[in-house]
């Protein structure tokens, strides 16, 4: 009994055929597409035609410079100088002094007074003391009359010590006079100034000898 074809059927297994056929034939193309190598002269030169010398062709600068000429050394010129002439000529020496072995000669000394330098030492301690004249309660007495309290120093309410540093001269004078410690406002240049428009003291002594003092003098101003 004979088996009826389908025409259908057998469409579609030559189409699926046909299909498989197809594929294979591209992807052979495709591998053969990447594995295809090219090979051309590349611009290649053969050297073997080349009839110059390869040496000459190839042009080598000099990198080595060579060493400088060693510098020229002058010598010395030598000229003969004559030789100085002699001068014969009798030197005749008088010397009127009569010397014998046993003379016996004293040393010769010159004696000269030596100047005695004084150095003008400001010292701070001493024998005597300077003193004002008249005592200390003469002195601070001329202080407080000849003391005027700032009228900076009363507006702001300022008090305190003044501190002012001095030297009495070997005449008793007051010199180098300033505050080296001070409450401001104007107290310090008063006390200054009192201080020197001071009479004079009594120098200070060291070993029966005036000599310079310097003394420091606290002064109080304060508000009544």
């Amino acid at each position: 009994m004979e088996l009826r074809k389908n025409p259908k059927i057998d469409l579609e297994r030559k189409r699926s055929a046909f299909f498989n056929i197809g594929l294979a034939i591209s992807l052979m193309l495709v591998i053969s597409a990447f594995e295809w190598r090219f090979y051309g002269d590349g611009g290649l030169v053969d050297l073997g035609k080349i009839d110059e010398p390869f040496d000459e062709l190839i042009d080598i600068p000099m990198t080595v410079q060579p060493p400088p000429p060693p510098p020229k050394i002058e010598l010395p010129k030598i000229i003969a100088v004559e030789d100085d002439e002699e001068i014969e000529e009798d030197l005749e020496i008088d010397i009127d002094v009569e010397i014998d072995e046993t003379d016996i000669f004293e040393d010769l000394i010159f004696e000269e007074p030596l100047s005695v330098e004084e150095v003008e030492e400001t010292l701070i301690f001493v024998e005597s003391m300077p003193k004002p004249i008249g005592g200390m309660s003469a002195f601070y007495k001329h202080v407080g009359k000849q003391m005027k309290y700032p009228n900076q120093a009363r507006r702001m309410g300022v008090e305190g010590k003044v501190y002012v540093q001095f030297v009495i001269d070997k005449s008793g004078k007051l010199t180098e006079v300033h505050a080296i410690k001070g409450i401001g406002a104007g107290c310090d240049e008063e006390a200054v100034r009192v201080i020197k428009n001071s009479p004079d003291w009594s120098p200070g002594k060291q070993r029966g000898r005036p000599v310079k003092v310097r003394m420091i003098l606290p002064i109080t101003f304060k508000l009544g």
